[in-house]
């Protein structure tokens, strides 16, 4: 009872914290962030070793400063999900700006297969797919183990009417049956370390890492238009850039990891433009290839 309580605090929380202008809403994130880089740990060391293998060419200050840098903006995108949940449809369309192609997916006769990577504001995504174009979306679900975050989250990603989400345990039929019966787009994270099913090490930063195999086969086998998602949260609390871009360049290769090896050169491409907002404190390289010692 008590842990529900404290849950349901940190929901209200988050609705106090959506009436404030987000530039200071930015700037308790970042002050925050400050905080998390010197309690958390355990995290802080998984960023530093996730930096040092992925830039070995910056010296430790550099890396620090950027892990830093990066505790800030994950500060910043966990308070400023209270606009992604209780903020109006005007407010959130006043904070994206979109770039590129946003309407492609409206005018293909082919399914759809949006790749988001996980930068820290990707959730910024929903705004722009869900009020901007008008092909639904769907995606699938990690259920939280807290009941009552669940409940909030399952609510703020699918308020805006255009968005559905599967259970990520209920497998990938009811999923294929929307795309293929309804005609809605997929919303695909596949940049996680998920362990060795369906998967193949291939570098990522020139290490091998366990990189998901189902996206490509996935596009390949249905002759899915992909389009990549990248968003930006931008300095100072001025909003967040949601980009739709042009598919990674041997992305169809048949050769599966061929083409999960050029995601993840596409991806390492994007990171450099904002290397601070990639989300390092995921153990990116947990699962090892057989013989090698545990990195973390």
């Amino acid at each position: 009872m008590i842990k529900r309580w404290g849950s349901q605090a940190i929901v209200f929380l988050m609705w106090l914290l959506h009436w404030l202008p987000l530039p200071l809403l930015a700037a308790i994130g970042e002050g925050v962030g400050a905080l998390l880089w010197r309690l958390a740990g355990s995290r802080r060391k998984v960023v530093l070793k996730n930096l040092a293998l992925c830039f070995p060419e910056l010296d430790e200050a550099a890396r620090r400063r950027l892990a830093r840098e990066h505790f800030g903006a994950v500060a910043r995108g966990f308070l400023e999900h209270s606009y992604l949940w209780f903020a109006s449809e005007e407010r959130l369309l006043r904070m994206v700006r979109i770039e590129g192609d946003i309407h492609l997916a409206e005018r293909t006769g082919r399914p759809v297969m949006w790749l988001l990577p996980h930068f820290v504001g990707l959730d910024y995504t929903a705004p722009a797919l869900m009020l901007k174009q008008s092909k639904p979306a769907i995606t699938i679900y990690q259920r939280q183990s807290n009941a009552v975050f669940d409940e909030a989250l399952l609510k703020a990603r699918a308020r805006f009417g255009q968005a559905r989400l599967f259970d990520r345990q209920a497998g990938i039929r009811p999923v294929l049956r929307a795309i293929q019966k309804e005609g809605a787009g997929f919303v695909n994270l596949p940049d996680m370390d998920f362990g060795t099913k369906d998967a193949a090490f291939v570098p990522f930063f020139g290490v091998p890492a366990a990189t998901l195999l189902a996206p490509a086969r996935m596009a390949q086998s249905m002759h899915m238009l992909v389009q990549p998602i990248v968003v930006t949260m931008l300095p100072r609390g001025q909003g967040y850039v949601v980009r739709f871009c042009e598919a990674p360049e041997g992305f169809d290769n048949p050769d599966l990891p061929q083409a999960a090896a050029a995601f993840n050169r596409w991806l390492e491409a994007r990171i450099r433009e904002q290397p601070a907002q990639y989300y390092w404190v995921h153990r990116r390289f947990k699962t090892r290839p057989e013989g090698e010692a545990k990195i973390y």
